[in-house]
């Protein structure tokens, strides 16, 4: 037998293994495929005890399924198409994801009870600020049959984060609305979603690898199919929505400078809390909004270890705060009141007085950024505004 043939031998055995092996891989995922469809951990919901199945004698009417969440009157695109977001546009028209609230009767000390249709309208706003369409890559999950909460939880809440990017999940509920995924919910479809920038970076290629990589085995073992955006599309939304959010990454300080000696730390722990300030565990000084957020912080410009400072730097993060709070006029009027507590003068950071016509100047300008905020769909101070540059 010449060395030719052996060889040619050889390779008609591995090419025969190789088509066993396939077709015994073959076999084991339909033989899962059917398992996991009449598996007895799933939950039936046309056949849950009590209920009669869709369709039959006195049933309820089945529930209108709503379409995915979007943010424009216009018809959602394919699955798999995918625009890329506009940061300069006028905004579009708010989404509506639930009839009309009706009224609570809050007469006569009555404590008001949210109505079903405001507790719907709440679900579906929390799941489109967790799966935003215009900051978010959107990961459809087409599910074989339909699953609980509690048995998919566990599965997605192992893929959390890629690299810096959040990644949350929401599903459509059996009643038709969309809603976070919960514990004792039954739902029909799925979606992910990944944040495509941040305040540090956009969603990168390796970041994005990464997150098929694993979603394909989180989908795998939920029995769902993962449809997946193509990357190079995928990145150049990220780029894009980066470019605007460095573009707008601003904060805004004014600074008080004593008149006289420095101020001991300890003369100043007095005097700004008197202000209001918080004092946070890291040592910030922060000032509170009332709603358990803040409005503006504070540094006294050194180290824990030292004893005096001449100067106070009250720093606003423009992007982060709605401008019906007015954070910087806030700002400035506290500062207009530090100044008469502690004997200083309001400068900028090359140490020279800020006069009040400067102060309305900046002032004006902080309404043109918080009218390109707008106009771009991400208020400043909106849940959009606070994911993208945290």
């Amino acid at each position: 037998m010449t060395d030719l043939q052996i060889t040619l031998f050889g390779a008609g055995g591995v090419f025969i293994v190789a088509v066993f092996s396939y077709n015994k891989w073959q076999e084991y995922k339909a033989k899962k495929s059917v398992e996991r469809a009449f598996s007895t951990d799933h939950d039936d919901v046309l056949m849950r005890e009590g209920e009669a199945p869709a369709g039959s004698p006195g049933a309820p009417a089945e529930p209108v399924l709503r379409q995915e969440p979007r943010f424009d009157p216009t018809p959602a695109p394919a699955p798999n198409a995918k625009t890329e977001p506009s940061f300069g546009a006028a905004p579009s028209a708010p989404a509506v994801f639930a009839d009309e609230v009706g009224q609570s009767d809050t007469a006569y000390g009555l404590e008001a009870v949210p109505s079903p249709s405001q507790e719907v309208s709440a679900a579906s706003e929390l799941a489109t600020s967790l799966v935003d369409p215009l900051i978010d890559c959107l990961l459809p999950l087409s599910l074989e049959a339909p699953v609980r909460g509690e048995k998919v939880l566990p599965v997605l809440q192992t893929l959390r984060l890629v690299g810096n990017k959040p990644v949350h999940f929401i599903g459509l509920h059996v009643n038709g609305d969309w809603e976070p995924i919960t514990h004792g919910g039954v739902y029909t479809k799925m979606q992910g979603g990944v944040q495509l920038a941040s305040r540090t970076t956009a969603l990168n290629e390796l970041e994005y690898s990464e997150l098929v990589t694993r979603l394909r085995v989180v989908a795998d073992d939920i029995g769902a199919e993962p449809e997946v955006p193509d990357m190079m599309e995928v990145m150049a939304e990220a780029r894009n929505l980066h470019r605007f959010v460095a573009g707008h990454d601003a904060q805004l300080g004014v600074n008080l400078h004593t008149n006289g000696a420095p101020w001991a730390i300890s003369t100043l722990l007095v005097a700004l809390e008197k202000q209001g300030f918080d004092v946070r565990p890291d040592g910030r000084f922060v000032m509170p909004d009332g709603q358990g957020g803040h409005l503006f912080s504070l540094s006294t410009n050194v180290t824990l270890a030292e004893e005096t400072t001449p100067r106070l730097t009250l720093l606003l993060d423009v992007p982060c705060v709605a401008p019906a709070r007015d954070g910087f006029g806030a700002m400035v009027a506290c500062a207009r009141s530090l100044v008469g507590r502690l004997d200083a003068t309001i400068v900028d950071d090359y140490n020279q007085a800020l006069s009040d016509a400067a102060l309305a100047e900046i002032a004006g300008q902080v309404q043109e950024f918080y009218q390109e905020m707008e106009a771009a769909d991400i208020p400043a101070g909106s849940t959009r505004a606070l994911r993208l540059f945290s």
